[in-house]
C-alpha cells in the first residue's frame, strides 16, 4: 500500500472533519487571493487609465475630483469651462495636445464623453503608446454618430448602424438617486464604431462629438423658453458652448518623461482661480498611497483568518490523536519506520493545505468576476477579473507551506507514539 493511499485512507476515516478543515481552508486562501488580485488590479486600472495626459483642467472642487469624474467617470463632473476661457487656455501655450471634453450625459447608466475626433487618435488612454484600435467601423466625424467603448458594446449588444437616444444627465446617480435625466427622443445618434478593449474605465464609456452635446443642451434651453423646434448648429450661442475637462500634453522629445516646461506651466494654471488643474499621474498615486493603509488592513485581517485555518488544521489533527495512535501502532507492526510516520502525518496536513489552496484559487476566480462586475456597474472601474498565476502561485506555497507547519505537532506526537500500548485491546 503506497504512502498516498494511507494518506487519503486517513482522511477518509475523519471525512467530517476533514471537509470542514479543507473549506475553511479554501475560504481562507480563496479570500486573501481576491483581496490580492484586486489590490494589483486595481492598481494597474488607475495607472493605467490616466494615459498619456500631462495635465487635466476642469472646474472640479480638487484635482482628485477632477481625475476620477474626466478621466474614471466617477460622477458628472461640477461646473463647467466657458467657450471664452477654452480659448484662452488653448492660446496660452503651444500645446501638442488640446483635447476638451464634456462629460455628463448617459446611455443606459454607461457615461458619454462628448469630444473631439482627436480624442481617438491622440489621446494615448494606456500610455505605452497603442493608443486606440477599432475592432469595428471607423472614429465620429460628424453630428448625432457614437463610438462605443469594448465594455460598453459587449453589455448592451449594440452594433455597427444600431441607432440610440441618449439621455440628458445620468438618470439615475451612482447611489441611485434619480437626478432628473431625461432621454432625448428627438436626436437618435447612430453608431459608427466599436473600440478594441484597454482594460480602463474608457471601455465602459460611448464617445461622440462636442456639436452634438451642445445640441442637446441648447434643446432644453429652448424647451424651457417654450420653444419647440428641432435645434442645429446654427442655433448655438456661446452658452451653449461649454465643456467640462482638458486634456493637456506639452511637446517632449522623449514621451516617457515629463517635458522641462511642465512644471512652470502646471503653477501658472494652478494660481489660476477659474480653473482647477491637475497632474493625473501624481494625484493617482496620492489616491493609491491614501488607500494603502487600507489595503494593508483588508490583507491583514484575510492573512489571519488563513492562519486561523491553520490552526483549525492543527486541532484537528489532535482531536484525533486517540484514533491516530492505533492506526500508527498497526503501521508499526506492519513495519513502517519511525521516520516514515512522521511524514505519512505531515504529508496528511500538507495535502489538505494544498487541496484547499486549489479550491480557493477557483472560489478567487468566481469572487473576481463578482467584484468587479459590481465594481464596473456601481462605480464605472473596468478592473480585470482573473486571478493572477504568480499571486495564485505565491498564496499556494503560503497556505501550503502554513499546512505543514500546522502538522508538525502531531507529526512528532505520532513519532513518539509507542505500539504495545497502543496496541491493547479496546475496552
Amino acid at each position: 500500500m503506497s504512502d498516498l493511499t494511507i494518506v487519503l485512507r486517513s482522511l477518509q476515516t475523519r471525512l467530517s472533519s476533514s471537509v470542514i478543515v479543507v473549506v475553511l481552508v479554501a475560504i481562507s486562501a480563496g479570500l486573501l487571493l481576491t483581496i490580492l488580485s484586486l489590490k494589483s488590479a486595481g492598481e494597474r486600472t488607475f495607472t493605467r487609465g490616466t494615459g498619456n495626459v500631462h495635465m487635466l483642467v476642469s472646474n472640479d472642487g480638487s484635482p482628485l475630483d477632477s481625475v476620477l469624474n474626466g478621466l474614471f467617470y466617477a460622477n458628472p463632473p461640477r461646473g463647467p469651462i466657458s467657450e471664452e476661457r477654452l480659448a484662452a487656455l488653448k492660446q496660452s501655450f503651444p500645446w501638442s495636445m488640446f483635447i476638451p471634453t464634456a462629460v455628463g450625459d448617459s446611455y443606459e447608466g454607461f457615461p458619454v464623453v462628448a469630444t473631439v475626433p482627436g480624442f481617438l487618435t491622440e489621446f494615448d488612454p494606456v500610455g505605452d503608446g497603442s493608443g486606440w484600435t477599432f475592432a469595428e467601423g471607423r472614429n465620429f466625424e460628424k453630428n448625432f454618430e457614437v463610438v462605443l467603448g469594448a465594455a460598453m458594446a459587449r453589455e448592451t449588444r449594440l452594433r455597427i448602424g444600431s441607432r440610440i437616444l441618449l439621455t440628458h444627465g445620468s438618470g439615475k446617480s451612482r447611489e441611485g438617486i434619480d437626478d432628473h435625466g431625461h432621454v432625448h427622443k428627438e436626436y437618435e445618434f447612430e453608431v459608427v464604431g466599436i473600440l478594441e478593449p484597454t482594460m480602463t474605465a474608457h471601455d465602459r464609456a460611448l464617445f461622440t462629438n462636442l456639436e452634438s452635446s451642445w445640441i442637446l443642451h441648447a434643446h432644453d434651453r429652448f424647451e424651457r423658453d417654450h420653444v419647440h423646434k428641432t435645434v442645429t448648429a446654427a442655433d448655438l450661442v456661446p452658452e451653449d458652448r461649454l465643456v467640462t475637462g482638458v486634456l493637456i500634453r506639452l511637446p517632449s522629445r522623449d514621451p516617457r518623461s515629463a517635458p522641462p516646461a511642465l512644471i512652470s506651466q502646471y503653477e501658472r494654471l494652478r494660481r489660476d482661480p477659474t480653473v482647477t488643474v491637475a497632474q493625473p499621474a501624481n494625484e493617482i498615486q496620492r489616491l493609491l498611497s491614501i488607500v494603502w493603509s487600507v489595503d494593508i488592513l483588508f490583507v491583514a485581517m484575510a492573512a489571519a483568518t488563513l492562519i486561523s485555518a491553520g490552526v483549525a488544521i492543527f486541532l484537528s489533527m489532535i482531536n484525533s490523536m486517540g484514533e491516530r495512535r492505533r492506526q500508527v501502532a498497526i503501521l508499526r507492526v506492519l513495519g513502517a519506520s519511525r521516520p516514515r510516520i512522521f511524514w505519512l502525518v505531515l504529508t496528511e496536513s500538507t495535502l489538505v493545505g494544498l487541496v484547499g489552496s486549489v479550491i480557493g484559487a477557483f472560489l478567487a476566480a468566481v469572487l473576481l468576476v463578482v467584484v468587479t462586475r459590481w465594481l464596473g456597474d456601481a462605480y464605472g472601474l473596468a478592473i480585470e477579473s482573473k486571478v493572477e498565476p504568480r499571486l495564485a502561485i505565491i498564496v499556494a506555497m503560503g497556505t501550503t507551506l502554513l499546512a505543514a507547519a500546522a502538522g508538525l505537532v502531531p507529526a512528532i506526537l505520532a513519532y513518539r507514539t509507542g505500539v504495545a500500548r497502543n496496541l491493547r485491546p479496546i475496552g
